[in-house]
């Protein structure tokens, strides 16, 4: 497993990292995620990605329990705060953040998190309330650094002129083949301040994988056909986008790769970005994504693909 700096930071983090939006949060049960958490450590991957809201604090319980079986030092790992986890528990005003994370600390049962991240941008709090809280959260060895998710560029362009605050070093945006509005502006922005990119989505929601095929139904231990986790998958499962993803097959297959291997690899092509976070609910689908790192596409495959997906690339 290859090693990447995260930011400006000294944090080393896997290029292949482990989610928990969907699956621990009540998507998998108790066994397959300890399974799987154990397949990361087997595979090299030191780098795990939770948020409070998943399950409403359950996936932190959930890895809270499972990591304390492990080496602190042998992992990183990362948290959110933004959404709703009560009626009146939900932003980033300074009081919101110093509750949360207290309490993701104490679901995690941890000292600290290495990453502590704002889910989304809040219209409704200050710039720089936001961001003084998050330093004194720095300051007070809750979080090593900080991090945010899906912010508008204006903002996180405003953050990093504040004076006297913590500096982000992390962005996690939505990026796959199929979803490139990050290269617009967002990955230019953060090559140029030491921010680098941990993405979500890298595989799609499994549809990259080739496995959902255009006219059948899904397969059903797929995320599609599950009840708790298909929730943002429709989408991505038109006709017009399965049809495009199939033409990726031979490509696949002329580079000797596996579908998944070719997802991650083409958005681990982008030196900004550290790492793909990747869900797992079978312990086989963490060792088949960790296989992905180290792997270099040609031009001609990188081109090849480009004509596949066609129009169906959201940009």
């Amino acid at each position: 497993m290859n090693l990447r700096k995260l930011g400006s930071s000294e944090i080393e983090v896997s290029e292949i990292s482990l989610g928990s939006w969907l699956t621990y949060s009540g998507g998998v049960a108790r066994e397959q995620a300890e399974a799987c958490v154990k397949a990361a450590f087997d595979v090299g991957i030191n780098f795990i990605d939770t948020a409070n809201v998943y399950g409403r604090g359950a996936a932190e319980t959930l890895l809270g329990e499972v990591l304390s079986g492990y080496e602190r030092s042998d992992y990183v790992l990362a948290t959110k705060v933004y959404f709703e986890m009560s009626p009146t528990d939900r932003g980033l005003s300074a009081a919101q953040i110093h509750k949360q994370i207290d309490a993701s600390l104490a679901r995690l049962k941890t000292d600290y998190v290495d990453l502590y991240q704002c889910h989304r941008y809040d219209p409704d709090t200050p710039l720089e309330e936001v961001m003084s809280a998050l330093t004194e959260v720095v300051r007070a060895g809750k979080a090593r650094h900080i991090g945010f998710s899906e912010w508008p560029v204006e903002k996180i362009e405003e953050s990093l002129a504040l004076p006297d605050v913590e500096r982000f070093i992390s962005s996690q945006p939505q990026y796959s083949m199929l979803w490139r509005v990050p290269e617009r502006e967002v990955i230019p922005l953060c090559e140029q301040d030491g921010i680098s990119q941990i993405v979500w989505s890298p595989l799609g929601q499994g549809v990259l994988t080739g496995k959902y095929r255009p006219g059948e139904s899904p397969p059903v231990d797929s995320r599609a056909a599950s009840e708790s986790m298909s929730g943002f998958i429709d989408r991505l499962i038109e006709p017009r986008v399965l049809e495009a993803v199939q033409r990726l097959l031979p490509i696949a297959e002329q580079a000797g790769l596996t579908m998944p291997q070719l997802a991650l690899a083409w958005v681990l092509r982008q030196p900004n970005v550290a790492s793909a976070i990747v869900g797992a609910s079978r312990p086989e689908q963490v060792h088949a994504n960790a296989s992905a790192s180290g792997i270099t596409l040609s031009a001609e495959t990188l081109a090849a693909v480009d004509e596949a997906l066609g129009e169906t690339v959201v940009r």
